[in-house]
């Protein structure tokens, strides 16, 4: 079971001292504010980012052209345009992907990021100016000791400061009063809840904020209040200032009852919010899957064959938020044929000493399952809180 990230925090006690009758003293000097016990990055410098829109040949910068592959087996090259004057912006935070071998990643981006970043964020490029700094995460390797001994030796504080140093950056050098659509996964989703929670819900920020779509992560709903994280979720395409979040599992195996994915704690609920049908009920997802997944030596069987990076499959997936007594889930149903050519199945199980991990459900693939729809949803969003603007 995946233990929760802890953030923790330090808080300054600061003494008063009164006066004896008819003396006068000296109130002590403040202590010493202690600098932060790791070197403090530099937004500014366009090397700390893996997508920014002066950085040239970033990570975004990228054949993403899919494969679009029919039920008979017709094929069709769709390619990725990106919006050539994007109105508002989008701001991404990695998972956890890094392989190195400390507890927190350095700041030199790898094969891993790169990938996730063509996985996750860099379509969302077809409708606004994509930022994704790169941040001293959790690795995978202090994640699994985290899973396994319950301890953790990762400093919390320092991928904290790199986020929301990244964001302060952003905001001064940046923003210019444009909207922006926060997003993350698992690890970066918990990153935004803490950005939200700490430094934005309330702030003149919040105002900027077009949504947030923080995919595969516990995202708890306030019982007083119907919000998570002080924000509302998202119930139409043109709601704007709200949230997105699902943790996916195929329909036909749904969260253990100790799957972190899809649970929130103390009787609580998390939020399930269907990309494909916002309103509720079963929608069409529209997935860019991989044509090759990291780490593996042959390409994912689709059954026709392709050259693209990306395979796109329409009809094969649909999916509806569903709950239990202690899960809410988006359960993700194939429309196989055996009898046409396409593949009957898709990749995204984790799997561990050749066994499939029902606890992670498809974690792994959360967001190429709806891509297309987390991509339509931000344009229609952006869209209506620029509407909103210039109605002001």
């Amino acid at each position: 079971m995946l233990k929760k990230f802890i953030f923790g925090s330090a808080a300054l006690a600061i003494s008063a001292c009164g006066n004896d009758a008819g003396s006068v003293t000296d109130a002590p000097a403040d202590p010493p504010i202690e600098p932060p016990a790791f070197a403090v990055n530099d937004y500014s410098d366009t090397t700390n980012w893996l997508c920014h829109p002066d950085k040239s040949d970033d990570a975004c910068s990228i054949d993403l052209t899919a494969t679009e592959i029919l039920a008979d087996g017709t094929t069709t090259r769709l390619p990725h345009t990106p919006a050539a004057e994007p109105a508002f912006d989008c701001f991404y935070i990695y998972p956890t992907v890094s392989f190195d071998v400390t507890p927190n990643s350095d700041m030199i981006a790898g094969p891993e990021e790169l990938n996730v970043v063509a996985n996750q964020f860099a379509r969302y490029g077809e409708t606004c100016r994509l930022f994704a700094p790169i941040y001293r995460q959790t690795t995978l390797l202090e994640l699994q000791k985290q899973m396994t001994a319950g301890q953790t030796a990762a400093d919390d504080a320092m991928r904290y400061a790199d986020v929301i140093g990244s964001w302060n950056t952003y905001l001064a050098n940046e923003n210019n009063g444009r909207g922006v659509v926060l997003i993350g996964h698992s690890q970066g989703a918990s990153m935004i809840y803490q950005m939200l929670e700490k430094d934005i819900v309330g702030s003149p920020a919040q105002e900027k904020l077009i949504a947030v779509h923080a995919i595969g992560y516990e995202t708890v709903i306030d019982p007083s209040t119907g919000r998570a994280s002080g924000l509302p979720v998202c119930s139409s395409p043109s709601e704007t200032g709200c949230i997105v979040s699902f943790a996916s599992f195929r329909e036909s195996s749904p969260p253990p009852e100790d799957s972190f994915f899809g649970k929130a704690q103390d009787g609580k609920r998390a939020v399930c919010t269907n990309p494909a049908a916002l309103g509720g009920g079963q929608g069409d997802l529209k997935a860019y899957m991989p044509r090759q997944s990291l780490g593996r030596l042959a390409p994912n069987d689709y059954g026709v064959a392709v050259d693209t990076p990306f395979v796109s499959l329409p009809g094969l997936l649909s999916a509806q938020c569903l709950a239990n007594d202690t899960h809410d889930w988006l359960a993700v149903t194939i429309h196989a044929d055996p009898a046409d050519p396409r593949a009957d199945d898709i990749p995204g199980d984790l799997v561990f000493n050749g066994k499939v991990v029902p606890d992670w459900g498809l974690h792994l693939v959360d967001m190429n399952l709806a891509m297309g729809n987390l991509v339509d949803l931000a344009r229609t969003q952006g869209q209506a809180w620029l509407d909103a603007q210039n109605a002001e």
